[in-house]
């Protein structure tokens, strides 16, 4: 059974309410494909996940430093007298996993991660140049051990991503999809954002998920943003709840960023807030 397949027979939420949802179309934001595309990014590490050798019918984990190429496949450069590189050489079926860092406080079980599954194949001579020079600008230490002889370059062929968006939000995405999904304008700038936000304009967050999307709280927390809008944990009593709130506009930087969220918190202070949350506005 495809994933296409197995996920039309056994659906999932893509939205979690703790209460009942706002009346109104729902916020604007991107869909899994280009938020795994974001998440797992130009660079990082990850777990890879091997079928050991060894220890046979048994999944092996490594730490794995990864970049990633045009088409959002991840590069490894590894040893071949590492573990992983020994199962990879009986069998390529291969799985990296990457996790959103976590913040002080944050429930890690409310973060978004990611599973890339695929088979991880040994780079050709004819690719190699090129693979090189992806791997070692997103890995400049790499320039050290890099022309050693018993390392190589890997790529893990992607035929299925995961995508979990914290509590309630999860589904698979299509190879194809993710290839060509693009990593949000917002990615790099986003902690910074978020920083921002929560120290100096916690009392705008709260103005703006009342406007926007009709939740009224205690205390509000901006945990991600994207180019479409934020997502914000609202704490009301003993009561904690999520809600979504969509740009008037789609931004394609930081600077827009924060012209859009002072044009949205000077609107809800002069109109009040809403009856419904509006769907956030056609992107330009």
């Amino acid at each position: 059974m495809s994933a296409q397949e197995s996920s039309a027979q056994n659906p999932v939420r893509k939205h979690a309410y703790t209460t009942a949802r706002p009346a109104g179309p729902a916020a604007p934001e991107p869909d899994f494909a280009e938020r795994a595309r974001t998440l797992v990014g130009h660079r990082g590490i990850a777990t890879l996940s091997t079928l050991s050798h060894r220890q046979e019918g048994f999944p092996f984990g490594s730490l794995m430093p990864y970049a990633i190429d045009e088409a959002g496949r991840p590069i490894f450069l590894i040893s071949s007298m590492a573990v992983h590189t020994k199962n990879l050489q009986v069998s390529p079926r291969a799985s990296l996993f990457r996790c959103e860092s976590e913040t002080e406080g944050q429930d890690p079980l409310g973060a978004s991660r990611a599973t890339l599954v695929g088979n991880a194949l040994s780079v050709s001579s004819e690719e190699l140049a090129g693979v090189r020079e992806i791997y070692l600008s997103a890995h400049e230490n790499a320039r050290y051990w890099v022309d050693f002889e018993d390392f190589s370059f890997y790529r893990l062929e992607v035929e299925a991503v995961y995508f979990v968006g914290g509590f309630g939000v999860m589904g698979w995405v299509d190879a194809a999809d993710y290839g060509v999904a693009q990593v949000d304008p917002l990615a790099e700038a986003a902690r910074g954002i978020l920083d921002h936000m929560n120290a100096d304009h916690a009392d705008a967050l709260l103005l703006l998920a009342k406007h926007f999307a009709g939740a009224s709280a205690e205390s509000a927390e901006m945990t991600s943003v994207d180019r479409l809008g934020f997502q914000v944990r609202l704490s009301q009593g003993e009561r904690t709840f999520g809600a979504r709130v969509g740009f008037l506009r789609e931004v394609g930087d930081s600077g827009q960023c924060r012209k859009v969220l002072v044009e949205m918190v000077r609107q809800a202070r002069s109109q009040g807030p809403l009856k419904t949350p509006p769907s956030g506005g056609d992107a330009e």
